[in-house]
């Protein structure tokens, strides 16, 4: 667990008097150090593994989670929490810090000495201060031109955008225009088909009627045709009956006659 790399924050910790004061933490996997310097003089704390181990067992918790949450309220100041950096004698410091937990308001307490070099721990501190200041410094520039790469990108997008939404507009128009000049010349055409069919229509069905008119004349002189027809039929039949009837009666009341042949001469 000690290969890991370890983490560092630096906090400016303003505490309950007014005091301010710099703490940089290097945060190990089971065990951490704090650098604190208030400009003048400087302190440093060295939690070895088996001070923290024995921290942790006392609140019941996994080492690993005592370092994360002492990480969490030496590298950020949490609101509500109240800080403290006492006297502890003979030149001592006392780092404390409160939270709560489950409803029950704790207290986190670290002694820490007087620095052996207190120029060097402070000069320390403001290098990492510069150092991250100037991370920070290069990430916002970097941030911001990257910010504004994209803001022109979105210009042209947009600019681009606007010019396609143009120009679907424009293309739509002429197709709506072109369909329309074609829709009307259609409609123009079936109409004229719709007349000439009228027209055609109307002039098959007058001979029809024309046809039906003499069909009907045809078929009332054929019946008054017939009806003679079939008259004269009885009249030649009864005229055929009176003259046999005659023949029959002449041949009876004529006498028969002799040959109308020569006769031959005698000698």
């Amino acid at each position: 667990m000690g290969s890991a790399s370890p983490k560092h924050t630096c906090l400016k910790l303003v505490i309950s008097n007014k005091e301010q004061i710099f703490v940089k933490g290097t945060w190990f996997s089971s065990h951490f150090d704090l650098f604190i310097t208030d400009g003048l003089q400087s302190w440093t704390c060295h939690a070895s593994e088996e001070e923290v181990e024995e921290r942790a067992s006392q609140w019941d918790q996994p080492v690993s989670e005592y370092i994360d949450l002492a990480e969490k309220y030496l590298g950020f100041q949490q609101p509500g929490s109240v800080y403290g950096f006492d006297d502890a004698g003979t030149g001592h410091k006392r780092l404390s810090w409160t939270f709560e937990k489950e409803g029950t308001k704790l207290e986190w307490r670290w002694k820490c000495q007087p620095s052996s070099n207190s120029k060097k721990t402070t000069a320390d501190i403001l290098d990492f201060l510069m150092d991250a200041n100037i991370r920070l410094s290069d990430e916002v520039v970097s941030k911001t031109e990257s910010f504004e790469r994209m803001k022109v990108e979105a210009e042209k997008c947009l600019t681009q955008s606007e010019k396609l939404s143009r120009e679907k507009e424009e293309f739509e128009s002429a197709i709506y225009a072109k369909f329309l000049g074609v829709l009307n010349s259609k409609k123009k055409k079936l109409r004229e088909l719709r007349d000439k069919l009228s027209k055609q229509g109307t002039a098959v069905e007058e001979p029809v009627e024309e046809d039906a008119q003499s069909t009907d004349r045809t078929k009332t002189f054929d019946e008054g045709s017939d009806e003679e027809m079939n008259g004269e039929e009885v009249e030649k039949e009864d005229v055929g009956t009176s003259s046999k009837k005659d023949d029959v009666g002449t041949s009876k009341d004529v006498p028969a006659g002799r040959g109308r042949g020569r006769g031959r001469k005698r000698k």
